[in-house]
């Protein structure tokens, strides 16, 4: 994707993307996350990676080596809002610059939802999403961040999707 994100948590939220509706096919496929250069696939807990990841992997590259699109019609555009409030567009920089790629790093993406009363709330996707350290790395290493970046931040809180 060249902007943006895009995740699916079921087959019927996939109908937009060939590729997710491919990969939803395979028995055991939970979740599907496209960031801007890499793609996560969420399994049934009791399932063996050995056993899901040649389908996973031979359904991408058939995808991509037919020249098949990553979603129908055309790509949703992510537009970017102009912030008016200097605290949430400084938040909204921190997390863009700082945070989501390290985030991405390891599969998934941090986003922006609201800001109240000094709480940010953020939205986790893909191998973030539902992930048992998230939790962790959210207080310790983003909380940390931003309420030393801004103040006027004292707590983050994530908001299940």
């Amino acid at each position: 994707m060249s902007e943006g994100t895009a995740d699916f948590r079921s087959r019927e939220e996939a109908t937009k993307s060939p590729l997710a509706l491919k990969l939803f096919d395979i028995d055991g496929v939970k979740g599907v996350f496209f960031g801007s250069d890499f793609i996560t696939v969420t399994k049934e807990d009791p399932l063996n990676w050995a056993v899901l990841k040649p389908a996973i992997l031979g359904g991408i590259m058939d995808h991509f080596v037919t020249h098949q699109p990553l979603f129908f019609g055309d790509q949703p555009l992510m537009s970017k809002e102009v912030e008016s409030d200097p605290v949430i567009a400084q938040i909204k920089e921190i997390l863009d610059t700082r945070i989501r790629p390290a985030v991405a790093m390891d599969g998934g993406d941090i986003v922006f939802d609201h800001f109240k009363d000094g709480i940010l709330y953020v939205r986790m996707h893909g191998a973030c999403s539902g992930c048992p350290s998230s939790g962790d790395t959210l207080k310790a290493g983003i909380e940390n961040m931003l309420r030393h970046y801004v103040p006027e931040v004292v707590e983050v809180r994530p908001i299940e999707s």
